[in-house]
């Protein structure tokens, strides 16, 4: 995905996750794993991630992220539970940063929503034998498969604080000015879910107030955007253009 000047490859892999007699958490029909995160970059996005530059921007995107996956309205976890209390998927979710423009949270936040929107998990069924033990059968049928709602979840507004206004989308120039940013988590109905400060800079709650205003709009409009694009990429099919060797 390319967001202004920033690109991103993200994937999702479903994994069969079974519950041990200790392990923790057990899923059951309220509760699953959602997701892990994980933050790649490459050298060729900005020579600031050469080498273990990224580590901590990475560790940081990461962290972001579990905490917004986090909040059980943000994914539907019942449609991750296999059988209740023994087997659930987990989701991984791989970002790799090719190039970085800027506005660095908001591409993510929407890069990761579409990858999940596009994501298909298997169909399985558990079978219980004469003996009660159970097992889980994978359908042989490619196309038979569930989707998660992604109606929920949210996407990130950045807002940099530069002087007394703040910015949108702002560009690596932008951010160099802003001593402070405020990171807000919004739904596509407009709630916000997560909000963080970013920056060495201190913001006036007036100032925070009016920030979260605006992210609510832009995320609300943010989010229509994106869906109009993925049910529209959707629609065509076999007929979609494929840009690149990975289209």
């Amino acid at each position: 995905m390319k967001v202004t000047w920033s690109s991103l490859l993200t994937g999702v892999g479903a994994f069969c996750w079974t519950a041990g007699p200790v392990s923790s958490p057990v899923c059951n029909s309220t509760s699953s794993q959602a997701g892990k995160q994980a933050f790649l970059s490459s050298a060729n996005a900005t020579p600031e991630f050469e080498g273990r530059g990224g580590d901590d921007l990475g560790t940081e995107i990461a962290n972001t992220l579990s905490r917004i996956f986090s909040n059980k309205s943000s994914v539907d976890l019942q449609a991750l539970c296999i059988s209740p209390g023994e087997h659930c998927w987990t989701l991984y979710v791989d970002v790799l940063l090719l190039e970085c423009g800027g506005n660095l949270f908001d591409a993510i936040s929407i890069a990761v929503k579409a990858a999940v929107f596009n994501t298909r998990i298997p169909r399985v069924r558990v079978l219980v034998d004469e003996e009660g033990s159970k097992d889980i059968e994978l359908s042989d049928d490619p196309y038979d498969c569930i989707r998660l709602s992604v109606e929920n979840v949210p996407c990130i507004v950045t807002l940099c604080k530069i002087g007394y206004r703040h910015v949108v989308d702002a560009t690596l120039q932008e951010e160099a000015c802003s001593l402070a940013s405020l990171l807000v988590s919004v739904t596509s109905k407009g709630v916000v879910t997560c909000m963080r400060k970013v920056g060495k800079g201190s913001l006036e709650p007036e100032s925070i107030f009016e920030m979260m205003e605006t992210g609510k709009r832009v995320g609300k409009v943010l989010h229509s955007s994106l869906q109009t694009v993925l049910h529209k990429e959707e629609s065509l099919g076999p007929k979609r253009q494929k840009v690149g060797f990975l289209g």
